[in-house]
């Protein structure tokens, strides 16, 4: 039983709880989350106040508030058979059909307010949906397991990317010192700016999502051929840590683009290029005072270098993916690590039999 247990521990870690079997979302998520589920729970009881109520009928509507749920959950754990005031062990569709509804009972008890209970019931099955991605498929110890990769992922990443740097240098260095791509910046609404952003990184996602599948296939050839073919929630949970280790990588590929392009900004578009290329200097955000001559980063300069940021990281992550060097290069390192843990899950299943 150490054994198991030391082997479910190496699993979670790698951010693989899916590699455990007999692992149930009732036994394994939810009541692992029963304390933070439970905290929440409570904590909506100031659903039951309103803002235009005096402070002395807020505080008596959020001590009835917690009363209702409390009396309400304790008739939960009588129907569970449990005793009124215990702390469920086992979190099942009933705890969660009562953490979902019975928090938004309280707005239309006190005041009658269908959005505010509309708005409470569909937050909690969202939190609920976020609480099993992150337990379930171990999404916090992924992003643990990729950043300890990471400084060999940025040695990866350099190497790679001084092959594809003359290409890619030559489409920034062009479109940076475009006229029209800083009025755009200048002119865009930053609610533009922001759904622009929004669109690239969907679009990138996207294409990351449509090929790793694939790759989730190469690499259970390579590196699993020493225990049995994975389920589908197991091919799901190994997409997962591919798409996180590649997404970290992107970005820290996009901050160093956006970095480089900033400093190359500060030094060369000084106030009469920006007035050229815009027709107005821009909106400065910071002052500065480089070797004795004033410096300045504008608002604009920070659209140009990020937008430039966004279409590098988009360009290197179907670069990756495609470029059969570049695919090879980065999936060998994943491979090696993903052998080992292939090999310890086929150890791990000949235990339990």
């Amino acid at each position: 039983m150490d054994q198991l247990a030391a082997y479910e521990r190496r699993f979670r870690s790698a951010g693989l709880p899916l590699f455990i079997e007999d692992y149930s979302a009732r036994e394994d998520v939810f009541t692992r989350a029963a304390p933070l589920l439970a905290f929440v729970f409570l904590g909506e009881m100031l659903g039951a106040i309103q803002l235009d109520w005096s402070v002395v009928a807020n505080v008596a509507a959020a001590l009835g508030g917690l009363a209702v749920l409390l009396v309400a959950f304790g008739l939960v754990n009588r129907l569970r058979e449990r005793p009124f005031w215990s702390f469920p062990e086992d979190v099942g569709v009933p705890e969660l059909a009562a953490f979902v509804l019975l928090p938004a009972l309280l707005p239309l008890i006190f005041g009658g307010q269908f959005g505010s209970a509309l708005a409470t019931a569909l937050g909690n099955a969202l939190l609920l949906l976020l609480v099993y991605a992150v337990v379930g498929y171990g999404l916090l110890s992924i992003v643990r397991w990729a950043s300890r990769r990471l400084l060999g992922q940025l040695r990866a990443s350099l190497e790679l990317l001084t092959r594809a740097l003359p290409l890619l240098l030559v489409f920034a260095n062009v479109l940076f010192l475009t006229a029209e791509l800083w009025q755009s910046a200048r002119t865009m609404p930053t609610s533009f700016a922001v759904l622009l952003v929004g669109l690239l990184v969907l679009v990138g996602a996207a294409f990351l999502i449509t090929r790793i599948p694939r790759e989730v296939t190469a690499l259970e050839r390579d590196a699993g051929v020493a225990g049995p073919s994975l389920s589908r929630r197991q091919r799901l949970n190994v997409g997962l840590v591919m798409l996180v280790s590649q997404g970290l990588q992107i970005a820290v590929v996009g901050l160093a683009v956006f970095a480089f392009f900033v400093v190359l900004g500060v030094l060369m578009v000084n106030a009469e290029v920006r007035e050229q290329f815009m027709g107005s200097s821009g909106h400065v955000v910071l002052r500065l005072h480089l070797f004795g001559e004033p410096v300045q980063i504008t608002r604009e300069l920070l659209r140009v270098s990020g937008g430039i940021a966004l279409f590098s990281g988009l360009y290197w992550a179907v670069a990756v993916l495609t470029d059969s060097t570049y695919r090879e290069e980065f999936l060998d390192d994943l491979t090696r690590d993903m052998t080992e843990t292939f090999k310890a899950r086929a150890e791990y299943l000949a235990l339990r039999r």
